[in-house]
């Protein structure tokens, strides 16, 4: 069984910021796996949906908490199916890297991300894959991170945007698709 948690804030304002770009790709996945089951769990605080895709059980979720408090929800899952740490890859922002830029990457520290700090506290490890999507412009930012990060892309980001989502799901499918369980 592998978990895929797609990192984000629940309102409908953070639906298309920066800091949501977890949950999308996590949505595209739903939609390019068939796991489309999305139910709000409580007692994970959590939008989960379960299926199969390349013969092994998937859970997706996009949890409810705010960014910063993901951890709770990670902890929850795994430790309600007995997921251990290697089998779960957190989808999210990465400000160090351009827009565009997606490596795959584990066993890291969280980088100041405090998103990926909460689940390495709660899990007590950083032993899970990261899917580090890039946001940085190719111009310097002049403003405050936590400001950059809960704005909307432009028009223009929102096209390359929208090609690093689809890359970074066929990424993710590709691993699940060449380890299997």
């Amino acid at each position: 069984m592998k978990l895929i948690v797609g990192l984000g804030n629940p309102e409908k304002k953070y639906e298309k910021t920066r800091h949501n770009l977890g949950w999308r790709v996590v949505d595209c996945l739903s939609e390019k796996t068939g796991i489309k089951n999305f139910k709000k769990e409580n007692k994970f605080n959590a939008f989960v949906a379960i299926g199969e895709f390349s013969g092994q059980k998937i859970i997706l979720a996009k949890p409810l908490l705010y960014m910063n408090n993901s951890g709770q929800s990670v902890r929850a899952i795994s430790d309600y199916f007995k997921i251990v740490p290697e089998d779960i890859t957190v989808v999210h922002d990465e400000i160090d890297l351009p827009l565009g830029e997606i490596k795959i990457q584990e066993n890291i520290s969280s980088a100041g991300h405090k998103g990926v700090q909460s689940i390495i506290d709660r899990l007590k490890t950083n032993e899970f894959k990261r899917v580090r999507l890039g946001i940085r412009p190719n111009q310097e930012i002049i403003q405050k991170t936590e400001e950059f990060i809960l704005e909307e892309f432009s028009q223009e980001e929102e096209k390359i945007v929208e090609e690093e989502i689809k890359k970074a799901a066929q990424l993710v499918m590709a691993a699940l698709s060449s380890n299997p369980c």
